[in-house]
């Protein structure tokens, strides 16, 4: 698919906006697929090792209400007594993979690719989607508790990476394709395309921020990722659901009280699963087996409390139709984050977010089910409380507000909580800022490392580009019909990085680079054959003398570009110098130390 996307790209002179549809959309049909395999796979797994090897069958989720016609009141389940061996494979398999082939996919997807995106210029390694595919797939499908937005968030932004790789695109591109893997994997999973996107955006951020910059990839991406899995796995939202309604505004005293609770219990959540972490970590063991030992631990635990084992969401199924009963939901929910940082914090493979639900989930029914016990003239429907504790909880420990009040409503199918929704997340989110189940989050775009250049207007102001006209580089002008050998000779010689193709009157017809010159040598074409003007690409980012030097930092940075070329405004086309990107963070270094002074002084 890159080599197709690359020749579309260098022979269709398409917009940038025609460009970033279809790189989205590219993006999304793999996304698409690969949550289609990860499913199957994960699936198939759990029926040969769970169901059918040790006879556990939890609840499904999407079922009916006939399907649940008693009150769960216990903990025991009829599977065979050697159920606690079995997620011991999936460890060993998870800690094989992730340890020879590729570290970065031990643990929680999500915050892998978060931790790309901010600190490694949106690039991840082509293996890590398939070794991260195979540990999860065999991590969940034996019962770890753990569940597949985060594989399936790293698949996409994975491929999302490596696409922007292969296409020379630069590194604020490939932080948008990125994202827009991460949307699509997660729109198509949960059944939940403006969820997954909003997520994709929010989820950097620990403050009320948004990577606004991406969310039209997002949205592409994962419409159609939502859309092929879809058409496999069918439309019904995950979970089926009463149809709620929020009609006494009375109630908000409960949510309210119910967001904060849910958010302390987040902390101790985060506090628990990082501190196991460190735990496994300093265990003398070598790492491939530390999985395996954590796996051990959640199959004691599951002889316990067998509903621990696997994504759980057909236990919420259950609690969303009052089946399930309120000290079951308590023992459920405080054995389900000890499961989970078994499972995840001690290297094995699969996301945060499926288990948080389940605590959440639980929580908020028991928290439904004693209110309305104790004040039944005002609080409603309990089994609402299941529904508003998955998006609560989740939304404290990840600080998405918005994008899970939206994926709840979607993955339900129930939107007549919208109110309530909105007041409990927002709540769980702000009671405990600094706590968060994704520790590669940053506060605010200020900290984040792909935003270095957006912080520096007020230091700059008034200075403009003509200001460095004595620090600029000669521009490298090749007429537009020189031959690839001759372009070799004269880019040898050169002091910049990028050079500008040039029509016989001097005006500037394109831009390249030398990875635009080693796209072409990959396609084994005779160097004779080629021209500069079949290498140069014809959008052309420029600056002039008069712009304001902070404005052309921002196209530098926003663009992931080195050198900037400054166009004479008299005499369009005309290239007067090169301005580097090093040359302007000079200036401003300058400009602060000389304010510094007279702050000082």
């Amino acid at each position: 698919m890159a080599n197709v996307l690359r020749y579309l790209f260098s022979n269709v002179r398409s917009s940038t906006v025609t460009r970033s549809i279809i790189l989205a959309a590219s993006v999304g049909v793999v996304a698409g697929f690969g949550a289609i395999a990860f499913y199957f796979g994960a699936n198939t797994v759990t029926e040969i090792f769970l169901t059918k090897a040790a006879g556990y069958t939890p609840p499904e989720e999407g079922a009916a209400v006939s399907h649940f016609p008693e009150i769960i009141n216990s903990l025991h389940m009829s599977f065979e007594w050697w159920l606690c061996l079995i997620p011991i494979i999936g460890g060993l398999v998870s800690g094989f993979l992730v340890t020879k082939f590729a570290p970065e996919a031990e643990g929680h997807g999500t915050d892998a690719a978060i931790d790309a995106f901010h600190n490694k210029a949106g690039v991840i390694r082509a293996r890590v989607p398939v070794i991260k595919t195979l540990a999860s797939i065999a991590t969940i499908g034996t019962g770890g508790s753990a569940g597949r937005e985060g594989p399936i968030a790293q698949i996409g932004a994975g491929f999302g990476s490596f696409l922007a790789t292969k296409l020379g695109l630069s590194n604020a591109d490939r932080r948008v394709l990125l994202l827009a893997g991460m949307a699509g994997g997660i729109g198509a999973t949960f059944r939940s395309p403006l969820g997954g996107a909003l997520f994709a955006v929010e989820v950097l951020y620990r403050d009320t921020e948004f990577e606004h910059e991406g969310l039209i990839a997002c949205i592409i991406s994962s419409i159609v990722a939502y859309s092929i899995f879809g058409v496999i796995t069918g439309w019904e939202p995950l979970l089926a659901t009463p149809n709620f309604h929020f009609r006494d505004p009375r109630e908000l005293i409960f949510y309210g009280v119910m967001g904060v609770c849910l958010a302390a219990l987040g902390v101790f959540y985060s506090k628990f699963f990082y501190g196991m972490r460190d735990l496994f970590r300093k265990l003398p063991l070598p790492e491939m087996a530390k999985p395996a030992v954590g796996a051990f631990a959640l199959g004691l635990l599951a002889l316990a409390v067998p509903q621990v084992m696997g994504s759980g969401y057909g236990w919420v199924q259950a609690a969303l139709y009052g089946k399930v009963a309120l000290w079951v939901m308590l023992v459920i929910a405080l054995a389900k984050i000890v499961a989970t940082s078994l499972t995840i914090s001690s290297g094995g493979s699969g996301g945060v977010f499926a288990p948080s639900l389940v605590i959440g989930a639980m929580l908020g029914g028991a928290f439904g089910a004693g209110a309305s016990a104790l004040f039944p003239a005002i609080a409603g429907d309990p089994r609402a409380y299941v529904l508003l504790g998955m998006a609560g909880f989740f939304a404290g420990v990840s600080k998405t507000p918005i994008a899970t009040l939206i994926m709840v409503s979607e993955l339900t199918g129930n939107y007549g909580l919208l109110a309530p929704l909105m007041l409990i997340c927002t709540l769980a989110m702000l009671a405990w800022r600094k706590s968060s189940i994704y520790e590669k989050q940053v506060t605010s775009r200020m900290e984040s490392k792909a935003h270095l250049g957006d912080f520096v207007v007020d230091v700059m102001e008034g200075i403009t580009v003509g200001d460095l006209r004595d620090t600029g580089l000669p521009p490298t002008l090749i007429p537009d019909d020189t031959t690839l050998t001759e372009v070799m000779q004269l880019i040898a010689q050169a002091e910049g990085a990028y050079y500008h193709t040039v029509d016989d009157e001097g005006k500037c017809t394109g831009v390249f680079s030398v990875n635009d010159i080693r796209r072409i040598l990959d396609e084994d074409i005779p160097p004779g054959l080629v021209i500069a003007r079949d290498i140069a690409q014809t959008k052309i980012v420029y600056t002039t003398p008069g712009e304001l030097l902070s404005n052309a930092l921002k196209k530098l940075s926003g663009r992931g570009l080195e050198e900037l070329p400054v166009m004479d405004p008299a005499n369009p086309g005309k290239v007067l110098y090169m301005i580097t990107r090093r040359s302007a963070l000079a200036r401003y270094t300058s400009e602060l130390e000389k304010k510094r002074g007279i702050y000082s002084d």
